[in-house]
């Protein structure tokens, strides 16, 4: 039986360990950049999915849930031990180098931080950014608290798109209109269909929504689709990202960086032992977004 999206973000298992898919595994070396081009001392990737930052990031344990600041100087994920606690991690560049630290995050919220760089959405709390650091959490608002959310992200207009932990994971919007929140309103059945949908990543624009669903028709395991926004403001129909990216196993948790250059996602296997079992984090270069638009 398939295990839901949910346990997989939540990482309740305890038993998992870093595996490359056989889909994923051929790495691209790419052309000599400079190290204002690198991030995390990282080639960027070409239109081949690769492992991120292997040995820094990427290790022999579990890594999911890639999330990046705006001015690229962050880098927060979840790693998971054999026989330890789940633990959030920020690999931040400081004195010209970048370190990697326990961050102390207790929400079971998802990392967002705002294409502004000034606010932290963990779910259903924010915090905000400081001289001196992030600020305790605070509630993203009284109508949002009866949503058990995951992953709440925003476009630079501050529209939220945020899923939740129920038996379908349905994904809604809520715009802020003259200062005022509006009541989150579901998206329709082409983004929320199939056994179960997560994850929603607006574009910074909201041009197109990427997230993941399990469908008839994908590659196996739940699969990561976008949906591109027409001209007269709807939104177009699901279109699965492609073998390149979907394997048999549960590919999830996608997101663009805000310079536009790289996608991130994770790709998860639950076996019955943690020896079985696999959590990755990848990264590909953006442009595979407009391989997928409709000519």
């Amino acid at each position: 039986m398939k295990t839901p999206i949910f346990i997989l973000s939540m990482f309740v298992i305890g038993m998992v360990t870093n595996g490359c898919n056989s889909k994923k595994e051929n790495f691209k070396q790419g052309k000599s950049v400079s190290q204002e081009e690198l991030f995390l001392g990282q080639k960027p990737p070409g239109l081949i999915p690769e492992l991120f930052a292997p040995g820094m990031v990427s290790t022999n344990h579990l890594e999911i849930e890639a999330a990046v600041s705006p001015n690229m100087k962050e880098f927060y994920f979840i790693r998971q031990k054999k026989g330890e606690r789940t633990k959030s991690h920020l690999t931040q560049y400081k004195n010209g180098k970048w370190e990697d630290s326990e961050d102390g995050r207790h929400s079971s919220g998802e990392v967002f931080i705002s294409t502004d760089n000034n606010r932290m959405y963990l779910g259903n709390t924010y915090k905000e950014r400081t001289k001196d650091g992030w600020t305790a959490e605070k509630s993203v608002g009284e109508m949002f608290d009866k949503f058990p959310i995951m992953r709440l992200t925003a476009s630079s207009s501050n529209t939220f798109f945020f899923d939740e932990r129920d038996s379908i994971g349905t994904i809604r919007y809520a715009k802020l209109v003259d200062g005022k929140r509006e009541t989150p309103k579901a998206l329709g059945k082409q983004i929320n269909s199939g056994i179960y949908t997560a994850h929603p990543f607006i574009a910074p624009d909201e041009s197109y929504l990427i997230w993941d669903s399990e469908r008839e028709g994908g590659y196996g395991g739940s699969d990561l689709y976008i949906s591109f926004r027409l001209d007269d403001g709807s939104w177009g129909p699901a279109i699965n990202m492609g073998k390149a990216i979907n394997t048999e196993v549960d590919d999830i948790y996608g997101s663009i960086t805000s310079n536009g250059k790289f996608f991130f996602f994770n790709s998860v296997f639950l076996g019955d032992s943690f020896e079985e079992s696999n959590a990755n984090i990848y990264w590909v270069d953006a442009k595979v977004i407009e391989t997928l638009r409709p000519k």
